[in-house]
């Protein structure tokens, strides 16, 4: 440093030499050979050479000083001196062993090479706390920064060095203070490298005002920034980024609820009977026993009728006394244990909570004179008990008088922290440590943030929380689906943050936000020398200005292999929560990798494709959760904003907001060549993830490139991700943005939402190929307000997916009409659909709607728009069609008229090969089609196609196509551009039929027949209706589409009869019925299509119909048609045999769709009915993986599987009568193997099975109570170790406890299972062919 070291020190060290030459991408100095030496990339024929030098190159550097250097170079000039520079080598190697031996001992632990703060060439930091200090760090200056320093700002810059110190126990704690850090010409930053991972706290805090002190070049203000040349080296302790819950976690922390309640003057003794297996409270009752002696009686019979073991908690309102009985008061002393019950006087405050039959030992009760209207405070009575999960629990009964108001209350609540159960080994999560629990309902705002407390008693897989969770978060598979909610850990002890004001100020739309938003941020810029974050903590970071994001690599262009480095550029386990202007962009950058990286609570697009042009870049097994509006750009915006923000706009233009705006997502991809692997977004205001196509580059991307062919270009890997709750959608594909400025013509802003893209990926994006389909494999969408999925485009093919309480499950959006929609196949296969799971959701976090819905008709949170609220209903219908009404407006477009799909395998109709559509279309049917009135739909065999009809010059024209079999039942289309040049129309039709068209106005003068999904020598006749005056010229041709020209035209000739035309329909011939005005023509192909294409390779085949006519008469011939050509209906193509069994092969084959497809999740369903449902017959039976094991006896039922086979094998399989209690008791103690799943369930009441402690082993948390009970279902654990999905059901007398339905992991590590490693992970496969693909 110069100028700035308040000792005057001279550096003890240089700059090593920069071999390359080039100043802007300086290799520089990397301490301990962590960071590779990334020379700029030299030209092709020289790559080899240059980068087979850079390991040499590092160890020179680090082997020897400057002066050793120029001994060196002298040496080779003058080799007489050879044997004085011997031991002038040897001393001076002495000397540095000797040093690092010394720094090392003074370090606490050996120096390592890897790591940087062991350079024994640095030098110590001590500055002093001084804000307004501008710190040079440059050529000579390596530095280690020991404690903590406060200045204005720091430039590190021509091979200057700065380091954070370490210790070996990770014991410092190191904050430095800035209002910026920029790193160029060769200029580094060390805090930890790849393999000598940071131990101790490192902090960089950013602070300063927007409106205060000047901003720098391109960074602006509260920045780290790193240009050409710079290094930016950042790694953290490892920990596990992010897993899911491997339990569900209740609100409340217990499976019943908190219960808290409290009254005045609730006068008598108020009793609370709670299960001490749930914390449920079963009783809740009132007994005056100041006032009647029946009351008393009541209470005593009642207190007898509970099972031992309950616990009771009781508490005095107002008065008690009057009439309690000498007996009721020895039963409360005999059952209970009070002591105080039986001195209780008039008014006396008095609290209990007790066991029954527990005994004085048991009994914690509290008594409070009434005084002058008061107690003097609250008679409490509280006892802590355990679940049979584990999870603590305190009862609270209490009782006082208040300035003459008497109040009695009680409280059940989960203590002294709530455990949560995780699927991986977390152990590297410590308390203090801050998490995120996502969301699984609709409202992304049920995500809860935790504080780590110390859990001795926890496993690797479970931590424990302070906070009492508020909401609901499945831990489990619901339905087959995957519903798990994702817990993160927001901690590192590598941080980088803002310093925050308190409130929001100056012109930082404020507007908008009540909080300060103008946060720190770090940005990257081209040519830097190496860039890698690892494990580190960016909090408070970016601003609601453009370019100033917590990190953001700044048209950088390739920092993978392809752009010379080596390892590419990543980011690794980073935390970015609680920022201010998204989470991590994109922009101008090619290969980037980050993975296992978190981003919560954020403004704005999080993980972001700028541009349109990025490519290559892989995310793997991010999250992204509460995704908030921002105000950047216009699809950041939400309603309010959008309208406001107006400056950019042309004119008056007011934006609309559902077309300009509102499509913040989590994940936005502007470009499909990237690459989606494990991720999760779970909770953004709009979408989830959201393609989107640009049609040219846009930003400062578009001076140095024009057309993207985004549209064109296939997609990336798209693999096992996982979104929900997002209230728009949670996978969407479409749309684009607006590529002009705003003006006259089009007042939009600039980059809005725009409608103008269409996915349709081709091979090398070169639409003259053969197209490439997209391929989504394994997503799992559930819980979105709008749409699981919207897929516009093609060809896509969705598969092994599953979509769950979505308020539509998957939308596939059609391409637009011909001839924008060239034809494509949107497919979805062994997938799965969920209406409404039993993840019944919880009220709250602006979850807004709910009813009654759902197999079990239980109450339940619902999608918006979809409230259906004290409506019991049952969802028996596999097709609707729709009707007029709330939710399907007037179904009267042509779209919904002409909706028809194919059943291939009879799934859906059980008919194969047939066609479903809406009843009322005459187009499509025949005789023997089936009507099926419930779904305003029909099923039909046959062969289909679509004639698109498009005239010209003629608005507001409605078309109607009568079949000749069915003309009392034409079809009414208005068209798809009312008020546009020309109109267009596009009905399905049978082929091998005759069809008339007519019109509501004058005839088309010209009118183009397009033949759709026709294939070779298909066919269908058409007559078209004019005046009888009219004369006609009729071409063929064949239109290219690509690039609008039209060939092999061919001219039609007149034919002079109906039955001329159909002796050759084949030729080019057209018949004019003068009496019927109808001209008539055969429509048929002479090419085969290709794949999905709406026309063949060779064009599409179509048919101009130029008119002449004076007459401007209505073109309607419906009453001369028929019944002239009416024809008698007929069947072409035979209707199959319903299917009477089982649809073999039908629907998907797999039973649960889950986020980590390498695990084997074995289905487990327990089938319990009520002793009513037993005398009606029912049955009861354990289900695995499909197969029923009956329980026909009246006892406990008992498989045993092993844990580590798969698919599955059942070891044992017992039933014990209730008379065999002991030999169940043995049994389970002494023959189940280890490393077994134990499933049982009983048939029949229970009086008492005295099997609880036996149970304990295999993951009861303490012996249970199993008296008086209706059934049991356990699932326990032979092992050394308790997974969550270990549980205990039961029903009181009498009832049963229905279907249950488990998914139980096999052949885990944990178990002590082996060949565990020896499991395929695909996404591990895709992540390295991903990156090899650079």
């Amino acid at each position: 440093m110069h100028a700035t070291d308040p000792r005057g020190n001279s550096p003890a060290f240089l700059q090593p030499q920069n071999q390359n030459g080039n100043s802007h991408r300086s290799s520089g100095y990397v301490p301990g050979r962590v960071v590779p030496l990334r020379p700029p990339p030299p030209p092709k024929s020289q790559a080899s050479a240059k980068f087979t030098s850079v390991r040499q190159e590092a160890q020179a550097t680090f082997a020897f000083s400057p002066e050793e250097q120029r001994s060196q170079r002298e040496d080779r000039k003058q080799r007489r001196h050879k044997n004085t520079f011997i031991c002038f080598a040897i001393s001076s190697f002495t000397f540095f062993v000797a040093l690092a031996v010394i720094l090392g001992i003074s370090s606490k632990y050996a120096p390592d090479e890897n790591c940087p703060d062991q350079n024994p060439r640095l030098r110590n930091w001590d500055s002093e706390h001084d804000a307004e200090k501008q710190v040079i760090i440059k050529k000579g200056d390596w530095l280690r920064l020991n404690s903590d320093v406060t200045v204005n700002s720091i430039v590190i810059q021509d091979g200057g060095l700065l380091v954070f110190g370490d210790d070996k126990d990770g014991s410092r704690n190191i904050t430095l203070r800035t209002r910026y850090i920029l790193i160029k010409d060769g200029g580094a930053l060390h805090i930890g490298a790849e393999k000598c991972r940071y131990k101790s706290k490192a902090t960089i805090a950013l602070f300063g005002k927007s409106n205060e002190g000047d901003s720098m070049p391109t960074f602006g203000k509260k920045f780290i920034g790193v240009e050409a040349g710079g290094t930016l080296e950042l790694h953290g302790a490892w920990k596990t980024s992010w897993t899911l819950l491997a339990k569900t976690l209740h609100s409340s922390g217990l499976t019943s609820g908190s219960y808290s309640f409290e009254k005045s003057f609730n006068r008598g003794l108020n009793v609370r009977v709670i299960d001490q297996d749930t914390a449920e409270v079963l009783v809740v009752d009132r007994f005056d026993t100041h006032e009647y002696q029946n009351e008393s009686r009541r209470l005593q019979e009642f207190l007898k009728a509970q099972d031992p073991g309950r616990i009771v908690a009781i508490a005095v309102g107002d008065s008690a006394v009057k009439s309690l009985l000498d007996e009721t008061i020895l039963t409360i002393q005999n059952l209970l244990g009070s002591k105080l019950i039986k001195g209780l006087s008039y008014r006396q405050a008095w609290a209990l909570v007790s066991v029954i039959g527990g005994g004085s030992a048991s009994c914690n009760e509290s008594v409070r004179n009434y005084e002058n209207h008061s107690s003097g405070g609250k008679a409490l009575a509280q006892r802590e008990f355990f679940t049979v999960d584990g999870q603590k629990f305190a009862v609270t009964a209490y009782s006082e008088w208040n300035e003459g108001v008497s109040l009695s209350g009680f409280q059940v609540e989960a203590i002294d922290g709530v455990k949560l159960h995780l699927v991986d080994d977390v152990s590297s999560w410590k308390p203090g440590d801050q998490i995120v629990v996502a969301s699984t309902d609709y409202s992304m705002y049920q995500t809860e943030e935790f504080t780590l407390l110390p859990c001795p008693e926890c496993n690797n897989y479970q931590v424990k929380v302070r906070e009492t969770p508020q909401f609901l978060h499945m831990g489990e598979m619901v339905d087959g689906v995957d519903m798990r909610a994702e817990v993160g850990v927001l901690s590192r002890n590598v941080v980088i943050r803002g310093e925050m004001e308190a409130s929001c100020y100056a012109d930082n739309k404020c507007q908008f936000f009540s909080y300060d938003t103008f946060g720190g941020h770090v940005q990257i810029l081209k040519n830097f020398t190496s860039v890698h974050f690892s494990y580190v903590e960016l909090k408070h970071m970016g601003q609601q200005h453009l370019g100033k994001y917590p990190v953001h690599f700044h048209r950088c262009g390739s920092v993978d292999d392809k752009g010379g480095y080596r390892p590419q550029t990543y980011l690794d386990g980073v935390s970015i929560h609680h920022c201010f202007s998204r989470c991590v962009t994109i922009h101008g950058t090619d290969g980037l990798l980050i993975r296992d990286t978190i981003g919560f609570d954020t403004l704005g697009h999080c993980f972001f494709l700028e541009d349109g042009i990025e490519q290559r870049n892989i995310l793997f097994h991010n999250l992204g959760l509460v995704t908030k509006p921002g105000t950047l750009l216009p699809t950041d915006r939400n309603n309010t904003m959008c309208i406001a923000i107006r400056e950019n706009v042309f004119g008056n233009y007011v934006p609309v907001p559902a077309t300009d705006c509102m499509a913040v997502s989590t994940f936005w991809i502007a470009h499909p060549n990237n690459h989606l692997i494990s991720n999760a977004a779970a909770g953004s205001q709009d979408a989830g993830i959201w393609y989107l196509f640009h049609k040219e580059a846009t930003g400062e991307s578009s001076e140095s490139h024009g057309l993207t062919k985004a549209e064109l270009t296939p997609l990336g890997i798209f693999y096992n991700n996982r979104v929900h709750s997002n209230f728009k959608a949670g996978l969407f594909i479409d749309k684009g943005v607006k590529t002009s400025n705003a003006s006259a013509s089009d007042p939009r802003e600039y980059l809005c939402l725009d409608n103008s893209a269409r996915f349709r990926p081709h091979q090398d994006a070169d639409p003259e190929k053969p197209r490439v389909a997209a391929l989504i494999d394994r997503l799992i969408t559930f819980k979105n307000n709008d749409h699981g999925a919207w897929v516009r485009g093609g060809d896509i093919i969705i598969q092994n997916s599953a979509f769950a309480d979505n308020g539509i499950g998957l939308t596939f959006a059609s391409d637009g009409s011909f001839p924008n929609d060239e034809g494509s196949s949107q497919e979805v296969s062994e997938s799965l659909f969920v209406g409404e799971s039993q993840n019944y959701g919880f009220q709250g976090g602006q979850n807004k709607y709910a009813g009654i819905g759902g197999v079990t008709k239980r109450l339940r949170t619902l999608p918006r728009n979809r409230a259906i609220v004290n409506i019991e209903y049952e969802v028996s219908l596999n097709v609707f069609f729709g009707k007029p009404g709330p939710w399907f407006e007037d179904c009267d477009l042509d779209g919904d008229k002409n909706s028809i799909f194919h059943d291939v395998d009879g799934s859906v109709t059980r008919y194969k090969d047939t066609y479903v559509g809406r009843m009322d279309n005459y187009l499509i049917r025949h005789p023997d089609c089936v009507n099926m009135s419930k779904w305003n739909g029909i099923i039909c065999s046959g062969t289909y196609a679509q004639v698109y009809v498009q005239t010209w010059s003629m608005q507001n024209l409605t078309m109607t196509i009568a079949r000749d079999e069915y003309p009392s039942n034409p079809m009414v289309l208005r068209g798809i551009n009312q008020k546009a040049a020309f109109q267009q129309y596009q009905p399905v039709v049978m082929l091998e039929k005759g069809y008339t068209i007519h019109w509501n106005g004058p005839a088309p003068r010209a009118t183009f027949l397009y033949l759709i999904n026709f294939n070779k020598n298909d066919w269908i006749r058409v007559g078209l209706c004019y005046p009888s005056n009219t004369t006609f010229q009729v071409t063929f041709s064949r239109y290219h589409r690509q690039n609008g020209i039209s060939t092999n035209a061919e001219e039609y000739e007149p034919v002079l009869s109906m039955e001329e035309l159909e002796r050759k329909p084949s030729d080019r011939k057209f018949y004019f019925d003068h009496g019927t005005g109808l001209l008539f023509l055969y429509l048929k192909a002479k090419n085969n299509r290709e794949g999905h294409g709406y026309c063949s390779s060779e064009g599409c085949e179509r048919i101009k119909v130029q008119a002449t006519t004076s007459s401007k008469e209505i073109s309607n011939c419906m009453a001369k048609a028929y019944p002239q050509y009416y024809k008698k209906p007929s069947v072409i193509k035979k209707m199959p045999a319903m299917l009477t069994g089982p649809c073999q092969g039908c629907g998907t084959r797999q039973m649960v769709f889950t986020s980590d497809p390498h695990k084997f999740y074995l289905p487990i369903q327990f089938q319990s009915p009520s002793k009513a449902d037993i005398q009606r017959g029912n049955k009861s039976f354990i289900s695995v993986n499909g197969t029923n094991y009956p329980l026909t006896g009246v006892g406990l039922y008992l498989l045993v599987v092993d844990a580590c086979s798969v698919p599955y094998r059942v070891s044992e399989n017992k039933f014990f009568s209730f008379t065999e209690i002991e030999r169940v008791k043995e049994y389970l103690k002494t023959s189940i193997p280890t490393r077994s799943v134990v499933l049982m369930s009983t048939r029949g009441e229970i009086k008492s099975l005295n099997i609880s402690e036996a149970l304990v082993p295999l993951g009861l948390a303490k012996p249970a109570h199993l008296q008086n009970k209706g059934s049991l279902v356990f699932l326990g654990f032979s092992g050394n170790f308790k997974p969550a999905w270990t549980k205990l059901f039961t029903s009181p007398t009498g009832q049963g406890l229905g279907l249950l339905e488990k998914y139980i992991p096999l052949q885990l590590e944990e178990y002590g299972c082996d060949r565990v490693n020896s499991i395929r992970r695909r996404d591990l496969e895709l992540l390295k062919r991903a990156s090899r693909a650079h």
